[in-house]
């Protein structure tokens, strides 16, 4: 049966006859694997060009449209010793991106801007005031004009843009007192210039644009990167089906392309990627992403198959009632926008804040100009003195205080291999109270293990071993990695349902369950021993042995429930596998509550039960079933082994086989919440020191530009706390 690939969908066709593909790549670490595969795809005549970005993991290549196959893009990358999945971006990707590089435009404009006037303010004022040129200084005041009025048009359309959304909404946000000092702080120069006055503040305008943009920029940037990271870990693990064509050939498709009445085969090992009906075929279905449930369940001709499961024995033909839309995921999904809709009603503190603080601002500001009226100051007077103090309370330090530590904070996660998906995960992450752990690759590691392999002898294991390495069954997969992962043994004749066997010495080795195996007595000694776990039987002969494979808990997954109890949470399982297997895992950990055999709409109940008893939950799950959880917690956690889907509902995602990364992320954030609040109240207190002096009269705009710009440089260097070290624990 021939079998061959169509990438096709993922190809983009450009201007000009020019097709390109953007593709996720495992394993370029160093400039060295960039111009290694830059080189060598350049190599390749038909490819017109190949740009690696060493950052996100990506290529983007391009070649002249119908002289190659997108295939053999891949293929090439192979023998390069990559390998590359197509990378699909979405809209929002896109519109970050964009969004990044306009506030990146704005922000140089603003800084070279701010640069220039600052140079022509110290022109003007490097003598004495007495001995300025009157002439001198309105052509430096003008020609600071020249460069400010253009640049605030362009550069501070960010926060007029808000500004005037918010007013439009009969709301009130925190860029409607900045576009108002900055247009009221240009207006007053304008007018002051005109007027051959000595003073002008359009460097203290364009430096408030300057220094707010550093955190608009700072915020934008922690959201796109953390989505392009979590972007490419789904590309990384994109499924496809092998769809069977009407002459028995077969075509790998992407599962977007698969439609409704198609026929799929699904192969031993194969992940599943649709709902359906077995036509053909008989095997075992490990549904333990789907359903948490860890046993292996039999399927055979007209059973009911559902995409998130792993066929594990027999080759399964299909018939398709589902693929991308109308799935089992599709309930699961929904159940995700029920939760996502609940959760979003969370408001970070910077909104917070913010709402306070607008309102606080514009008082003081009309306060201001109207008690300097009544005291019978001018008119003009009392403007700049309104203008100052709306300068000296603007909220740079206020917008920096959030953004800054994020950045500084997710990256010391990021070092810790632990990647943020949302910017307000660490503000809700520092609220949890009670953490909820699913059980089945969430505390135990997803691939079950040998553990009675020290009662086994050496010589068994290895020819067991070398028997299991022609099986995907993962019981079978257990055998040969803990056996070295050996070279299969040949002529290996599978029994569908009961298990493996081959010739070896003259006499029949077999190896599957215990009646297949007649290991009766055998397999009653270790079930003994080892209650919880799955038994596989070995025979050779007379020699018999059987082997007892269980799911392992996690490295760290005791120290870091004791770790989560040091930091004061409680801790729960919910689990949709049976209660005999989650009882020993919870007793293992010590944790007194847990339930088993929940659904995935089940686990999300108990969740806005607990929400509604006013606790912030800590969900940490991997499988399809706990991604409604993971959407409706107050906040949520998942390995990288999760499904899809889990990690698309999860704010979080941590590498590795270790649970460590969650009570350290826990410690981050805590931590990081601290300074972000350190930082409000040290703006709070700047402005409690700083605007009675600017209400009084005694600053000018140019001083509370400066007061300004120093209040944002401290909230900054604290921010960069964040990247320490939490409790004495060195980064690695």
């Amino acid at each position: 049966m021939s079998v061959h690939q169509d990438l096709s969908v993922f190809v983009r066709h450009g201007a000009g006859g020019v097709a390109g593909m953007e593709l996720a790549v495992e394993g370029m670490r160093c400039a060295g694997c960039m111009h290694a595969i830059e080189n060598g795809l350049a190599a390749d005549r038909d490819i017109l060009g190949a740009r690696v970005n060493l950052a996100l993991k990506r290529v983007t290549v391009e070649w002249k449209d119908g002289v190659l196959r997108p295939e053999a893009v891949i293929e090439r990358l192979a023998k390069l010793g990559f390998t590359a999945y197509p990378f699909l971006p979405d809209g929002e990707r896109d519109s970050d991106t964009r969004e990044e590089r306009r506030l990146l435009r704005y922000l140089g404009v603003a800084g070279f801007s701010a640069m220039n006037i600052m140079l022509l303010s110290v022109s003007v004022w490097s003598g004495n005031a007495s001995d300025i040129d009157p002439t001198t200084r309105d052509f430096f005041h003008w020609l600071s004009a020249l460069i400010a009025l253009p640049t605030a048009a362009f550069a501070g359309r960010p926060f007029f843009e808000s500004a005037i959304r918010a007013l439009r909404a009969g709301a009130v946000n925190m860029d409607v007192p900045i576009t108002l000092g900055i247009l009221l702080a240009l207006g007053m120069s304008v007018v002051e210039t005109w007027n051959h006055a000595e003073h002008a503040y359009f460097d203290g305008a364009i430096m408030l644009i300057f220094f707010l943009l550093i955190g608009r920029y700072l915020d934008q940037l922690m959201r796109r990167r953390t989505r392009d990271l979590a972007g490419n870990l789904a590309a990384l693990k994109a499924e496809t089906a092998l769809r069977l064509l009407a002459d028995g050939s077969t075509v790998v498709m992407p599962i977007a392309a698969i439609q409704p009445g198609d026929r799929v085969l699904i192969q031993p090992g194969d992940r599943v990627g649709v709902d359906g009906i077995v036509e053909t075929g008989e095997s075992e279905i490990d549904a333990s992403l789907v359903t948490g449930e860890t046993t292996p369940q039999p399927i055979a001709r007209d059973g009911r198959l559902y995409a998130g499961t792993m066929n594990l024995t027999g080759a399964l033909t299909v018939r398709v009632e589902a693929a991308a839309t109308g799935t089992l995921l599709d309930e699961i999904d929904r159940l995700m926008a029920r939760a996502v809709e609940s959760r979003s009603r969370y408001v970070k503190l910077s909104d917070r804040a913010a709402r306070l603080y607008a309102p606080l601002v514009h008082a003081t500001a009309l306060a201001t100009f109207l008690g300097w009226i009544a005291f019978g100051l001018a008119w003009q007077q009392a403007l700049i003195i309104a203008i100052t103090v709306l300068i000296i309370t603007c909220p740079c330090a206020l917008g920096l205080a959030i953004p800054a530590v994020q950045v500084v904070t997710a990256s010391a996660l990021f070092r810790r291999k632990v990647m943020l998906k949302q910017g307000d995960a660490l503000e809700r992450l520092a609220e949890a109270d009670l953490v909820v752990f699913d059980k089945t690759g969430t505390l135990t590691l997803p691939e079950p293990e040998l553990i009675d392999r020290g009662a086994i002898p050496a010589d068994r294991l290895a020819k067991a071993g070398a028997l299991a390495a022609a099986s995907h069954h993962p019981l079978a997969r257990a055998i040969a990695q803990a056996a070295g992962a050996p070279a299969p043994a040949g002529s290996v004749t599978e029994h569908r349902g009961l298990g493996l066997s081959c010739l070896l010495d003259g006499r029949e080795m077999r190896l599957g369950s215990i009646a297949f195996c007649a290991a009766e007595a055998e397999a009653a000694r270790v079930a003994a021993q080892h209650p919880t776990a799955s038994l596989i039987a070995w025979r050779h002969g007379a020699e018999c042995t059987v082997f007892a494979v269980d799911q392992r808990l996690r490295p760290g997954a005791v120290e870091t429930v004791q770790r989560l109890r040091e930091l004061g949470l409680e801790l729960r399982i919910v689990s949709g596998d049976r209660l005999e297997a989650v009882a020993p895992v919870a007793a293992a950990l010590g944790i007194t509550q847990f339930q088993a055999g929940l659904k995935p709409d089940e686990k999300l109940q108990q969740l806005e039960e607990l929400a509604r008893a006013g606790r912030k939950v800590l969900m940490v799950g991997d499988g399809l079933n706990d991604a409604p959880a993971l959407a409706g917690a107050h906040v949520s956690i998942s390995p990288i082994s999760a499904s899809h889907l889990a990690q698309a509902a999860a704010d979080i995602v941590f590498l590795g086989d270790a649970l460590g990364p969650v009570a350290e992320s826990v410690a981050l954030s805590r931590k990081a919440r601290a300074l972000m609040l350190e930082n409000l109240w040290f703006a709070v207190a700047y402005n409690f020191v700083a605007v009675p002096i600017a209400v009084a009269g005694f600053a000018t705009p140019l001083v509370a530009a400066a007061a300004m710009s120093g209040s944002s440089l401290v909230v900054t260097l604290n921010a960069l706390r964040a990247g320490r070290g939490v409790a004495g624990k060195r980064e690695d």
